[in-house]
Protein backbone atom coordinates (compact mmCIF):
# COMPACT_ATOMS: atom_id res chain seq x y z
CA UNK A 1 0.00 0.00 0.00
CA UNK A 2 1.40 3.70 -0.83
CA UNK A 3 1.49 5.87 1.74
CA UNK A 4 0.92 9.72 2.35
CA UNK A 5 0.68 11.99 4.02
CA UNK A 6 1.16 15.47 6.32
CA UNK A 7 3.98 16.87 8.33
CA UNK A 8 3.52 19.62 10.70
CA UNK A 9 3.47 20.35 14.18
CA UNK A 10 0.75 20.68 15.53
CA UNK A 11 -1.80 19.21 13.64
CA UNK A 12 -4.87 19.15 15.36
CA UNK A 13 -6.89 20.92 12.06
CA UNK A 14 -5.71 18.91 9.20
CA UNK A 15 -7.32 20.32 6.02
CA UNK A 16 -5.33 17.51 3.88
CA UNK A 17 -6.31 14.13 5.92
CA UNK A 18 -9.77 14.95 5.43
CA UNK A 19 -9.60 15.96 1.76
CA UNK A 20 -7.67 13.04 0.50
CA UNK A 21 -9.72 10.65 2.28
CA UNK A 22 -12.86 12.16 0.71
CA UNK A 23 -10.97 11.98 -2.92
CA UNK A 24 -10.07 8.30 -2.45
CA UNK A 25 -13.81 7.43 -1.77
CA UNK A 26 -14.83 9.85 -4.59
CA UNK A 27 -12.48 8.65 -6.71
CA UNK A 28 -12.31 5.48 -5.93
CA UNK A 29 -8.53 5.13 -5.41
CA UNK A 30 -7.82 2.38 -3.83
CA UNK A 31 -4.55 1.05 -2.35
CA UNK A 32 -3.65 3.78 -0.68
CA UNK A 33 -3.58 5.80 2.63
CA UNK A 34 -3.19 9.06 3.79
CA UNK A 35 -1.74 9.77 7.54
CA UNK A 36 -0.98 13.04 9.90
CA UNK A 37 2.33 13.26 10.87
CA UNK A 38 2.62 15.77 13.88
CA UNK A 39 6.65 15.55 14.12
CA UNK A 40 7.78 18.12 16.92
CA UNK A 41 10.89 19.09 15.63
CA UNK A 42 12.04 18.53 12.01
CA UNK A 43 14.65 16.42 11.96
CA UNK A 44 12.85 13.69 12.86
CA UNK A 45 11.88 13.26 8.99
CA UNK A 46 14.71 10.86 8.04
CA UNK A 47 13.26 8.60 11.06
CA UNK A 48 9.82 8.78 10.02
CA UNK A 49 10.87 8.12 5.87
CA UNK A 50 13.20 5.21 6.98
CA UNK A 51 10.24 3.93 9.14
CA UNK A 52 7.43 3.79 6.82
CA UNK A 53 7.35 1.22 4.49
CA UNK A 54 5.59 2.51 1.52
CA UNK A 55 5.89 5.87 1.95
CA UNK A 56 5.65 7.92 -1.52
CA UNK A 57 4.86 11.17 -0.37
CA UNK A 58 4.30 14.32 2.52
CA UNK A 59 2.59 17.46 2.17
CA UNK A 60 4.40 19.97 4.36
CA UNK A 61 2.92 22.58 6.73
CA UNK A 62 3.98 25.12 9.59
CA UNK A 63 6.17 25.73 10.81
CA UNK A 64 8.58 23.35 8.25
CA UNK A 65 8.24 24.47 4.59
CA UNK A 66 11.92 26.29 4.77
CA UNK A 67 13.52 23.92 7.46
CA UNK A 68 12.84 20.84 5.48
CA UNK A 69 14.63 21.46 2.89
CA UNK A 70 18.07 20.61 4.11
CA UNK A 71 16.55 17.16 4.62
CA UNK A 72 15.79 16.80 0.46
CA UNK A 73 17.77 15.59 -2.13
CA UNK A 74 16.37 17.29 -4.90
CA UNK A 75 14.59 21.39 -4.82
CA UNK A 76 12.49 21.86 -8.13
CA UNK A 77 11.05 24.95 -10.06
CA UNK A 78 8.72 27.40 -8.00
CA UNK A 79 10.16 25.60 -4.36
CA UNK A 80 13.75 26.59 -4.85
CA UNK A 81 13.37 29.93 -6.52
CA UNK A 82 11.31 30.87 -2.90
CA UNK A 83 13.46 28.17 -0.90
CA UNK A 84 9.84 27.27 0.16
CA UNK A 85 8.31 23.16 0.03
CA UNK A 86 4.92 22.03 0.94
CA UNK A 87 4.78 18.89 -1.14
CA UNK A 88 7.52 16.37 -0.78
CA UNK A 89 8.11 13.00 -3.04
CA UNK A 90 9.25 9.63 -2.35
CA UNK A 91 11.06 7.80 -5.29
CA UNK A 92 13.23 5.28 -5.79
CA UNK A 93 15.70 5.90 -8.62
CA UNK A 94 18.55 3.83 -10.15
CA UNK A 95 18.03 1.63 -6.53
CA UNK A 96 18.61 4.35 -4.36
CA UNK A 97 16.01 6.27 -2.21
CA UNK A 98 15.30 10.01 -3.31
CA UNK A 99 13.39 12.51 -1.59
CA UNK A 100 12.63 15.72 -3.79
CA UNK A 101 10.86 19.00 -2.71
CA UNK A 102 8.15 20.71 -4.68
CA UNK A 103 6.29 23.93 -3.89
CA UNK A 104 2.54 23.72 -4.90
CA UNK A 105 1.36 27.17 -2.65
CA UNK A 106 1.92 29.27 -5.52
CA UNK A 107 -0.12 27.07 -8.02
CA UNK A 108 -2.95 27.37 -5.52
CA UNK A 109 -2.64 30.63 -4.53
CA UNK A 110 -2.63 32.38 -7.99
CA UNK A 111 -5.23 30.03 -9.58
CA UNK A 112 -7.72 30.85 -6.47
CA UNK A 113 -7.07 34.70 -6.93
CA UNK A 114 -7.15 35.18 -10.27
CA UNK A 115 -10.78 34.38 -11.11
CA UNK A 116 -11.39 37.56 -8.58
CA UNK A 117 -9.15 40.30 -10.07
CA UNK A 118 -10.44 43.01 -12.15
CA UNK A 119 -8.35 45.96 -13.62
CA UNK A 120 -8.43 48.21 -10.87
CA UNK A 121 -6.27 45.23 -8.76
CA UNK A 122 -2.80 46.36 -9.39
CA UNK A 123 -0.96 46.33 -6.13
CA UNK A 124 -1.19 44.29 -2.97
CA UNK A 125 -0.32 44.37 0.96
CA UNK A 126 0.88 40.78 1.82
CA UNK A 127 0.57 40.47 5.39
CA UNK A 128 3.33 38.36 7.07
CA UNK A 129 6.64 37.54 6.22
CA UNK A 130 6.74 33.78 7.35
CA UNK A 131 7.26 30.86 4.78
CA UNK A 132 3.65 31.28 3.28
CA UNK A 133 4.02 34.71 2.27
CA UNK A 134 6.85 34.15 0.16
CA UNK A 135 4.71 31.43 -2.17
CA UNK A 136 2.07 34.60 -2.34
CA UNK A 137 4.91 36.89 -3.59
CA UNK A 138 5.64 35.32 -6.48
CA UNK A 139 2.21 34.38 -7.36
CA UNK A 140 1.46 38.19 -7.47
CA UNK A 141 4.94 38.36 -9.49
CA UNK A 142 3.65 36.18 -12.25
CA UNK A 143 0.18 38.01 -12.39
CA UNK A 144 2.08 41.61 -12.82
CA UNK A 145 0.70 42.80 -9.60
CA UNK A 146 3.15 45.16 -7.11
CA UNK A 147 3.09 44.15 -3.67
CA UNK A 148 4.58 45.52 -0.33
CA UNK A 149 5.11 42.97 2.80
CA UNK A 150 3.32 44.58 5.80
CA UNK A 151 4.66 43.18 8.94
CA UNK A 152 5.24 44.33 12.88
CA UNK A 153 9.17 44.76 12.59
CA UNK A 154 9.65 45.75 9.21
CA UNK A 155 13.46 45.43 9.01
CA UNK A 156 13.82 44.82 5.08
CA UNK A 157 13.29 46.94 1.65
CA UNK A 158 9.89 46.27 0.53
CA UNK A 159 8.22 46.04 4.05
CA UNK A 160 6.55 48.22 5.70
CA UNK A 161 4.92 48.33 9.49
CA UNK A 162 0.97 47.95 9.83
CA UNK A 163 1.10 51.73 11.32
CA UNK A 164 2.28 53.44 8.58
CA UNK A 165 -1.08 52.39 6.45
CA UNK A 166 -3.38 54.94 5.70
CA UNK A 167 -6.37 56.12 3.91
CA UNK A 168 -3.89 56.83 1.10
CA UNK A 169 -2.19 53.52 0.69
CA UNK A 170 -5.24 51.65 1.20
CA UNK A 171 -6.97 53.52 -2.11
CA UNK A 172 -4.00 52.63 -3.76
CA UNK A 173 -3.79 48.66 -2.45
CA UNK A 174 -6.51 47.27 -3.51
CA UNK A 175 -5.88 43.60 -2.73
CA UNK A 176 -4.65 42.91 1.30
CA UNK A 177 -3.74 38.96 1.88
CA UNK A 178 -3.21 38.08 5.20
CA UNK A 179 -0.81 34.96 5.57
CA UNK A 180 -0.16 35.16 9.33
CA UNK A 181 -2.36 33.23 11.67
CA UNK A 182 -4.54 35.76 13.35
CA UNK A 183 -8.00 34.81 13.52
CA UNK A 184 -7.26 31.40 13.27
CA UNK A 185 -9.12 29.36 15.50
CA UNK A 186 -9.08 28.78 18.38
CA UNK A 187 -7.89 32.57 18.53
CA UNK A 188 -10.88 33.50 16.06
CA UNK A 189 -11.08 36.83 17.78
CA UNK A 190 -7.94 38.47 16.50
CA UNK A 191 -7.48 40.00 13.54
CA UNK A 192 -4.49 42.35 11.75
CA UNK A 193 -4.72 45.90 12.37
CA UNK A 194 -5.46 47.87 9.38
CA UNK A 195 -8.07 51.28 8.78
CA UNK A 196 -10.60 48.82 7.75
CA UNK A 197 -12.71 52.08 7.73
CA UNK A 198 -10.90 52.76 4.46
CA UNK A 199 -12.12 49.18 2.78
CA UNK A 200 -14.19 49.77 -0.49
CA UNK A 201 -16.09 47.67 -2.64
CA UNK A 202 -13.32 47.82 -4.69
CA UNK A 203 -11.19 45.93 -1.85
CA UNK A 204 -10.06 42.07 -2.03
CA UNK A 205 -9.55 41.20 0.99
CA UNK A 206 -8.54 36.66 0.47
CA UNK A 207 -7.35 35.10 3.83
CA UNK A 208 -5.11 32.10 4.00
CA UNK A 209 -7.07 31.06 6.92
CA UNK A 210 -9.36 28.78 6.41
CA UNK A 211 -10.53 27.55 9.95
CA UNK A 212 -13.19 29.08 10.72
CA UNK A 213 -14.49 29.64 7.57
CA UNK A 214 -15.12 33.17 7.71
CA UNK A 215 -11.97 35.04 10.24
CA UNK A 216 -13.04 38.25 12.21
CA UNK A 217 -10.37 40.11 8.72
CA UNK A 218 -13.07 38.81 6.30
CA UNK A 219 -15.87 39.63 8.28
CA UNK A 220 -14.29 43.13 8.40
CA UNK A 221 -13.91 43.25 4.89
CA UNK A 222 -17.63 41.99 3.98
CA UNK A 223 -19.17 44.87 6.46
CA UNK A 224 -17.51 47.16 3.71
CA UNK A 225 -18.69 45.34 0.50
CA UNK A 226 -15.50 43.98 -0.15
CA UNK A 227 -15.23 40.97 -1.80
CA UNK A 228 -13.75 37.85 0.33
CA UNK A 229 -11.83 34.59 -0.17
CA UNK A 230 -10.46 32.00 2.43
CA UNK A 231 -8.02 29.66 2.13
CA UNK A 232 -9.80 27.31 1.46
CA UNK A 233 -10.18 26.89 -2.51
CA UNK A 234 -5.94 27.33 -2.75
CA UNK A 235 -5.53 24.35 -0.49
CA UNK A 236 -7.60 22.20 -2.44
CA UNK A 237 -5.77 23.24 -6.00
CA UNK A 238 -2.39 22.87 -4.46
CA UNK A 239 -3.63 19.33 -2.78
CA UNK A 240 -4.58 18.33 -6.50
CA UNK A 241 -1.45 19.59 -7.69
CA UNK A 242 0.87 17.46 -4.66
CA UNK A 243 -1.43 14.70 -6.09
CA UNK A 244 -0.09 14.99 -9.88
CA UNK A 245 3.81 16.10 -8.51
CA UNK A 246 3.20 12.28 -6.71
CA UNK A 247 1.65 10.39 -10.02
CA UNK A 248 3.92 11.60 -12.61
CA UNK A 249 6.85 9.40 -13.71
CA UNK A 250 10.53 10.70 -12.64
Amino acid sequence: MKKYGLIGYPLSHSFSKKYFSGKFIRENITGVSYENFPISSIDLLPALIRESPGLAGLNVTIPYKESVIQYLDEVHGEAKIIDAVNTIKIFEKKDKKLIAGYNTDVYGFQNSLKPLLGSVHQKAFILGTGGASKAVAFALEKLNITYIFVSRNPSEKNHIAYNTIDDILMSEYLIIINTTPLGMYPDTRSFPSLPYESITPDHILYDLVYNPEQTTFLKLGNQKGAVTINGLRMLELQAEKSWEIWNTEN
